[in-house]
Order: C-alpha cells, then structure tokens, then sequence
C-alpha cells in the first residue's frame, strides 16, 4: 500500500487518467517518488513503439507530483525546460516513473526522472527546470480546499 500523500485528496486531471497515472509509492520528506502509468497500444509510432511524447509526458506527470509530495501540497509547479534522454524503445505495458527533486529555491525548482518497464529496462531520464507557484494560486484556492 503506498504511503498517504498531498495528492490523496486531489483529482486527477484528464492527462493523468489518459496516462493511466497512479502513485504506487513516495518518500515524501526525500523528494522521491514513484508512479505507474500503463502504455496503451494508441501511444504507438509507426514502428510499433511508444511514441517519445507520451514518453515525455509520462515524465512531466513524474516530476510534477514529487515536488507536490516534497512540500506537502503546498507548491505546484510549471516546467520551464526539460531536457529528455530516450535510452530504449517503449513498448505497450506497464511503465514505472520514478522522480527526485534535486533543489528547490523561492521561485524556480529542480527536478530529474526516469522511466523503466515493467522488466526493469531504463527507459527514459529527464531532468527539468521549473517555476514554483503556491499550490492555492495555481489550482485555485477552492478546489484545493474541497480537495483537501
């Protein structure tokens, strides 16, 4: 069962269910966390494989959610840049996120990823720059509190 964090309470968005988003377990205090996501056969490229966006994605929706975890509901966070490192092709299955935060300042944040199927194999690794907001700014301060 994976621990209790600040996004018990809060609803996914639509991009979350798409990705078959799912904390499965966090160290909330370390800035680490771990999502799946399940990579459905309409995320394939021509190849056959899954196609890097969605790879992309799946990493955002992984960095996002240890920063949100890290400060306890109270920071959200918009990518600035990120940079992607594509290691081995994806195939449709279960897909493992793992994200750190790396360092947080008062206004801009660091974050890497990495993603792994569901035989280990290193998928994917990002790293991002973010910008910080109140977590009530950026969601709204009533649908966090009705969240919360």
């Amino acid at each position: 069962m994976p621990v209790a964090t600040a996004l018990d309470h809060l609803p996914a968005p639509p991009c979350a269910h798409l990705l078959g988003w799912k904390v499965l377990d966090a160290r909330p205090a370390e800035g680490w966390i771990r999502i799946g996501f399940e990579a459905r056969p309409e995320f394939r490229n021509p190849a056959g494989f899954i196609q890097g966006g969605f790879l992309a994605a799946m990493l955002d929706d992984t960095m996002g959610p240890a920063i949100f975890t890290h400060t306890q509901g109270a920071l959200f966070c918009a990518t600035i840049d990120m940079h992607v490192h594509y290691l081995a092709p994806a195939k449709v299955g279960p897909i493992i996120g793992e994200g750190q935060v790396v360092q947080l300042g008062k206004s801009v944040g660091f974050v890497e990823a990495r993603l792994y199927d569901q035989t280990g194999t290193w998928l994917t690794k990002a790293t991002a720059s973010v910008r910080l907001v109140a977590a009530d700014q950026a969601l709204g301060a009533s649908r966090l509190q009705t969240a919360i």
